[in-house]
Formats: structure tokens, C-alpha cells, sequence
């Protein structure tokens, strides 16, 4: 398991507001992207893992704005596992313009079957205890 990856994301028109500053809503979509890309780096997808019968829902985000990204920004995205046993997986994230931490964020998953119920988290996606 990767519990620690980064890639880059140059921020799109369609993604600022009328103040031509990243609208809010759209760092959480970062971490979505910066996590999906992890768990493929990994060999892991969540594609693999619906067709398993399994899926990773949001259980809890959180985001802390320290600065504006605006149109065109080129952004480092990280994202780093900090918790990762029984059915949930606890992530954090970072966001960077050069060396600015635009802005910082947690998601807690938890993992359900088609139904809702909770179940465990793959044996793959465990951290070590």
C-alpha cells in the first residue's frame, strides 16, 4: 500500500468563481482526484474494488483555505494515509502553489457494501499495525 503520493493539477477556467479565485467547492474534488490516482498507483482501482461489491463513501471532509489559487495555477496536490483499519481509511491532504500551502484537508472513507452496510476495508489498503 502507497501511503503517500502527490501529483500536479492546473487549475481550470470552469473551476473559479466571480472573483476568479478557485471556487471552494472544488479542492474536495482535488483530493477525490489525488486519491483515485494513489490507490491506481497502488495497482489498485476503485473500479476493481466496486466490482468487488465494495465501495469507499465519504464518511467526513474538511478543508482549511490559507490562500487563493486562481485560473491557470499550476498546483501540487499530496495526499498521505494516516489511518487505515476496520472499515475506515483517514487521508490528509496538502495544497501548494510552488512553495504556498494554499490549503490543508481530511477525509475520513468508510467502507460499504452495495447495501450500506459497513464492512471491512481490503487486506490491500490496511496499514500495518
Amino acid at each position: 500500500m502507497i501511503t503517500k503520493f502527490e501529483m500536479h493539477i492546473r487549475v481550470r477556467y470552469q473551476e473559479t468563481d466571480a472573483q476568479a479565485r478557485v471556487h471552494h467547492a472544488n479542492y474536495i474534488t482535488y483530493f477525490e482526484v489525488v486519491r483515485t490516482e494513489m490507490l491506481r498507483e497502488a495497482g489498485f482501482s476503485y473500479r476493481e474494488m466496486e466490482a468487488s461489491g465494495l465501495y469507499l463513501v465519504v464518511a467526513e471532509a474538511e478543508c482549511k483555505y490559507r490562500a487563493a489559487a486562481v485560473f491557470d495555477d499550476l498546483l501540487c496536490i499530496s495526499i498521505e494515509t494516516v489511518k487505515a483499519k476496520g472499515v475506515r481509511i483517514e487521508n490528509r491532504y496538502e495544497v501548494r502553489r510552488d512553495d504556498e500551502v494554499i490549503a490543508t484537508g481530511r477525509t475520513l472513507l468508510a467502507c460499504v457494501d452495495k447495501s450500506g452496510k459497513p464492512r471491512p476495508i481490503p487486506k490491500r489498503l490496511c496499514l500495518p499495525a
